[in-house]
């Protein structure tokens, strides 16, 4: 499938900043599932392109002078490939236990603990069973835009039953952490076809113990799928600070307001 991506990230401010730094993951990654056709990145200020510890292609963009808005446009087309039972295949640069350490927003909490004794096995967790973890949460956490925020942890997101595709994603990767199972977050886009839900998209990838596999599975909990042909991944992370699209501090007073369009047409 071959995906043309148009992503748009707007900030206004209601007053003039002196400064704004943001990193961007907003280049897809070197995959062998997915290659990158065509892509342009359009910002103000300085751009500098580097890779991070994750692997992923990110830029450090800076903007000294006065400004009361940043527009970040990214476009392009990248071909994607089908998978097999949702399982990447290539070169893991990273060792596996690296994705098993848990951060502030994705703490196993007691009731999320709980949930992973009841849906994971003690050892070896099979595709099979991350599939049953995921349904669970599916489930259990109802998708509601604005329910949460970019502070919101699992188990904040756990205990209220509701919030956005990143909730889901926290939310998997501290039961998989309280298992001792290897998960991490993946940001990126999705072709939305007729689910209505955004084309900006998080999902997880987690270590899976099959009889004829072992290695990385891509999960869609928000959608309760495997990854398929129409997803582009932009980054992975261990959660969604570490694999945002935009994140950065600015310097200035006034009142922030973010808008963000995206489109993914198949092509």
């Amino acid at each position: 499938m071959q995906l043309s991506i148009r992503h748009e990230t707007l900030y206004r401010y209601s007053q003039a900043q002196a400064y704004t730094i943001e990193q961007l993951h907003l280049t897809p990654r070197a995959e062998p599932q997915q290659r990158v056709l065509s892509w342009h990145i359009a910002t103000p200020g300085h751009c500098v392109s580097y890779s991070d510890a994750y692997g992923n292609l990110s830029h450090m963009l800076t903007i000294n002078e006065a400004h009361d808005a940043v527009r970040i446009v990214v476009e392009g087309v990248v071909s994607t490939t089908s998978l097999t039972d949702g399982r990447l295949l290539g070169k893991n640069s990273l060792s596996p236990l690296v994705f098993t350490v848990a951060t502030r927003l994705t703490e196993p909490t007691p009731m999320l603990a709980k949930i992973a004794s009841t849906r994971l096995p003690a050892t070896n967790a099979g595709t099979a069973d991350l599939m049953d973890l995921a349904a669970h949460i599916f489930d259990a956490v109802e998708y509601r835009n604005g329910a949460t925020d970019v502070f919101s942890t699992a188990g904040d997101a756990m205990t209220l039953g509701a919030g956005v595709c990143q909730d889901h994603a926290h939310i998997f990767l501290a039961c998989c952490h309280a298992h001792g199972v290897p998960a991490r977050y993946v940001s990126g886009y999705i072709d939305p076809g007729t689910t209505g839900h955004a084309a900006s998209h998080a999902w997880v990838d987690v270590w899976a113990e099959d009889s004829d596999f072992s290695g990385w599975v891509s999960i869609d909990v928000t959608h309760n799928r495997l990854m398929t042909d129409a997803y582009c991944r932009l980054a992975i992370g261990r959660d969604y600070e570490s694999a945002a699209p935009v994140r950065g501090v600015r310097r200035g007073g006034g009142h922030e307001v973010m808008s963000v369009e995206a489109l993914i047409v198949p092509v």
